[in-house]
């Protein structure tokens, strides 16, 4: 079996592009949550709270042309992508191009304004704002083959649709693709665009935070006051590569994937499973081969749902004990759907190395309900880890569960 490490990250967030950006807003429990005012010609949607990209836009270098088959899902990922490859090293290399380098990325669905169009068509009989990329924007593909024709990319493209899963298992199947020989290199990641869609899935289960006047208090992942999640939107790319490749072009390495499990539930759409959220772990670990005692921290999935927040930390608990430290993300960006997997992996890459792990904002009174760890609160934690591992579970019963090394 070959080893797997990590080259290149970078993402787009409602905190910023970089990591220098992000840290100290991280430091300062900023939140991108904000009151979503155009939604209130939703009459009938409870929240109006999301976490937004204000003021998206691709650098000029992306023509009109280069662009036609984007919606904003698609741009982001390939802006996402554009900087992973740079910082990877391998932006203007063309190994990237002969076959070696394929795509597994994901995301919940396409864009939003090529669905309506489709919509619209249905509804009137009309079909004037249907042209030829409108399919290719809405598809759940659309930014993994976006990016690879983007990019001039040759090798498989795995596209991975999983909802809240869809970043994670991108990453997990790119690095298998590498692990059993066949791509020396993959793009992985995930990305989402807002939606009131998104959310009126998540109102319908009232499951969404309806805080609407007070933004920066919610979500509140593991919290006893919680009242549900908000959604958000953005992109996470990770360079994953096979080690002695990477080490043969005097490659910087900033992490190794050391294992990776994934299963389902089998049981509910929508009601999480504690038990078999555990076993994917339990197969993480096996894959990586192992001991829990090993890893440090525990980068949760945290969506500030009373269900889920239960069986992921009980799951975990049961696991790891209460000694494991864990903290959740989606308090400072909401929940990002099928981009969440690539962006809290990459966040909890750089906070292993740099030795600094951010709290679960929002997060006062731990519900008594949730399993026995460490939570981590206040003004975060220094840590020297060695291993940490990154869950995401979705709709489906879809569970993941990532295992991360810091670089030597």
């Amino acid at each position: 079996m070959r080893r797997v490490v990590i080259t290149g990250m970078a993402g787009i967030t409602s905190l910023g592009n970089t990591w220098d950006a992000i840290e100290p807003q991280l430091r300062a429990g900023a939140s991108g949550v904000e009151r979503m005012h155009e939604w209130d010609r939703f009459v009938d949607l409870n929240t109006r709270l999301a976490g937004p990209i204000r003021n998206f836009a691709l650098p000029p270098h992306y023509t009109r042309k280069s662009v036609r088959t984007m919606g904003r899902v698609a741009q982001m990922a390939t802006l996402a992508t554009e900087r992973a490859l740079d910082n990877a090293g391998l932006l203007h290399d063309d190994l990237i191009r002969d076959g070696r380098m394929g795509v597994s990325y994901g995301s919940s669905t396409g864009s939003v304004d090529a669905i309506s169009d489709f919509g619209s068509m249905l509804q009137t009989g009309e079909m004037g704002g249907i042209n030829a990329t409108t399919y290719i924007r809405m598809m759940t593909h659309t930014a993994a083959i976006n990016i690879g024709v983007h990019f001039g990319l040759k090798g498989r493209i795995i596209p991975t649709s999983s909802a809240c899963t869809s970043g994670s298992q991108g990453i997990g199947y790119a690095y298998e693709a590498i692990k059993f020989g066949r791509q020396d290199l993959m793009v992985a990641g995930g990305a989402e665009e807002l939606c009131p869609s998104e959310a009126a899935v998540f109102d319908t289960l009232y499951a969404t935070s309806t805080r609407n006047d007070a933004p920066k208090t919610t979500p509140s992942p593991f919290d006893r006051d919680r009242d549900g999640l908000v959604i958000g939107e953005g992109a996470g790319t990770l360079v994953l590569e096979e080690r002695e490749h990477a080490l043969a072009r005097g490659a910087r390495i900033l992490a190794e994937i050391c294992g990776f499990g994934s299963n389902s539930d089998g049981d509910h759409v929508t009601h999480p499973n504690s038990n078999t959220m555990q076993k994917a772990m339990t197969m993480a670990l096996a894959d990586a081969g192992l001991p829990a005692s090993v890893i440090g921290y525990v980068s949760a999935h945290g969506t500030a749902t009373e269900q889920g927040d239960i069986a992921e930390t009980q799951a975990t608990s049961r696991m790891f004990g209460k000694q494991m430290p864990i903290s959740s993300m989606k308090g400072y960006l909401g929940h990002t759907l099928g981009a969440c997997g690539a962006i809290e992996s990459w966040w909890a890459i750089e906070m292993m190395n740099r030795g600094w792990f951010a709290p679960t904002l929002n997060l006062h009174n731990v519900d008594e309900r949730c399993g026995e760890l460490d939570y981590i609160i206040g003004s975060g934690r220094e840590l020297a880890c060695e291993y940490i591992m990154k869950n995401n579970f979705a709709f489906g019963g879809i569970n993941t569960s990532l295992i991360y090394r810091r670089a030597a």
